[in-house]
């Protein structure tokens, strides 16, 4: 069953698998497991394959209703997904400060949205950024999808959606379309095996400094992701009303996930 929310807040923009495993109690678990696979790996394997499978279920039930939605309502959708990741960052930026926070860190965090911003806005209207759909670009994919497994309070879908690869990505999984899901698998391991000891010695060294500089990146690809006036054609009041009930449906979908992790995880972690 945590795997089945964790597959979830993977597949889904604004909601991390990271902090979802967090938030279970499995983050810390998995984080020593994939950067030193040797040390109790029997062990380890026999926990996390009821989680692994739990995951899987999660996002390829999610793959359905998502593709058909982004298909037909992709407004009122990505309005839904905005509230959805606006809702986590509060509790990512709690997540931030947890081992100490300067005011240095807040200046990382302004000056990396303020960049990242102007950076994917100028891509955005002067570079045309579609990312071909080609193996390379699934593994890439992949990898930037297990990045939200290593680290905390990082969403990746938005980044795919800013690519233009999440809908496709989410057709592929929901059609069991394998010369998509392999390379994304292939590219997702990848990523764990070369990143998740990088990203713990990280985390040790400089923790607030990486997750404001993550925090500063989450905005400014939040904006990027909002409708442009011409999605707007067509649209009639009631799917306007649709669209700003769905932003704070999913507003509260968002904010729901730091009051989950404030309930439960010092319950599991006292175990």
């Amino acid at each position: 069953v945590k795997g089945m929310f964790i597959g979830s807040g993977a597949i889904l923009p604004g909601v991390s698998g990271g902090a979802l495993a967090a938030v279970f109690g499995i983050y810390e678990r998995m984080i020593a497991f994939l950067s030193n696979i040797r040390k109790d790996f029997l062990e380890n394997v026999n926990y996390f394959i009821p989680v692994g499978i739990g995951g899987l279920f999660g996002i390829f039930v999610l793959a359905y209703p998502i593709d058909y939605f982004l298909k037909n309502n992709e407004v009122q959708v990505l309005w839904c997904f905005i509230g959805c990741i606006i809702g986590t960052l509060p509790a990512l930026y709690k997540e931030a400060g947890k081992k100490g926070r300067k005011p240095y860190h807040m200046v990382i965090t302004v000056v990396v949205a303020i960049l990242a911003f102007v950076g994917l806005i100028y891509a955005k209207f002067n570079m045309n950024v579609v990312v071909e759909q080609s193996t390379g670009a699934w593994i890439m994919a992949g990898g930037i999808f297990a990045l939200g497994f290593i680290v905390p309070g990082l969403s990746p879908s938005n980044f795919l959606m800013y690519m233009h690869l999440y809908e496709p990505m989410t057709e592929g999984i929901k059609d069991l379309n394998f010369s998509i899901l392999i390379p994304v698998a292939i590219g997702a391991l990848l990523c764990i095996l070369l990143l998740s000891k990088l990203v713990s010695k990280l985390m040790e060294i400089a923790y607030a400094g990486i997750f404001h500089f993550i925090l500063g990146v989450v905005i400014a690809s939040t904006v990027i992701i909002a409708p442009l006036p011409e999605q707007y054609s067509g649209i009639s009041t009631g799917g306007i009303v649709a669209a700003v009930a769905l932003f704070f449906i999913g507003l509260a979908v968002g904010l729901l996930m730091e009051k989950l992790e404030d309930t439960y995880k010092p319950a599991v972690v006292s175990k």
